[in-house]
């Protein structure tokens, strides 16, 4: 059984922000395979699926982002779901806009919400799926990721989330390092 967890903040405030990208993702992947009913529990909303013959969970932790450990964590208990077979989605400020990273381990880099899964998951050795949502200096972070997208990033966006989504199907079909060679590239 696989989780595929998206990242964001719950309630109509944080829609469309940046800090919501993975929730953002993982709606549009779902949505392409006619799979729109979540259920809730546990704090979260989640669909079951199955996929390539394997159940998987799709989950939106409804929990703020940096409580997000705690949600992720029941649902890796109540289903026995191993630490190998968890992929988060979530966005990153160190990645140009439609730029995206596949990790297989590694920090938080400072995301609160990653530091939260760590601290529950008892580990850092999960995979992730970082999406660019860029950072301008000259503006608050705080501000920055809970800020809506500009039509421009709006439009990158959404190209992106069509590389993600055959990115999502080939991640129920190979192996993570075959993932990884085939979808990360040089940035820049």
């Amino acid at each position: 059984m696989k989780l595929v967890v998206g990242l964001g903040n719950p309630g109509d405030d944080y829609q469309n922000t940046r800090h919501n990208t993975g929730f953002y993702m993982l709606d549009l992947y779902l949505e392409s395979k006619g799979l729109t009913n979540y259920k809730s529990k546990f704090n979260g909303l989640y669909i079951t699926a199955s996929v390539e013959g394997e159940k998987v969970i799709f989950l939106k932790p409804q929990s703020f982002m940096n409580l997000s450990g705690e949600v992720i964590r029941k649902f890796v208990d109540f289903y026995k779901i191993d630490v190998n077979d968890i992929f988060i989605i979530h966005d990153d400020l160190d990645l140009p806009i439609g730029s995206f990273r596949l990790k297989a381990t590694g920090s938080s880099g400072g995301h609160n919400g990653l530091k939260n899964i760590e601290s529950h998951l008892k580990t850092q050795k999960y995979k992730r799926l970082k999406v660019g949502i860029s950072h301008i200096d000259r503006e608050d972070t705080i501000e920055y990721v809970l800020g809506k997208f500009s039509k421009n990033e709006q439009e990158i966006i959404e190209k992106t989330s069509i590389i993600i989504g055959n990115l999502l199907d080939d991640y129920f079909k190979m192996s993570f390092d075959s993932l990884m060679n085939k979808y990360n590239r040089k940035i820049g």
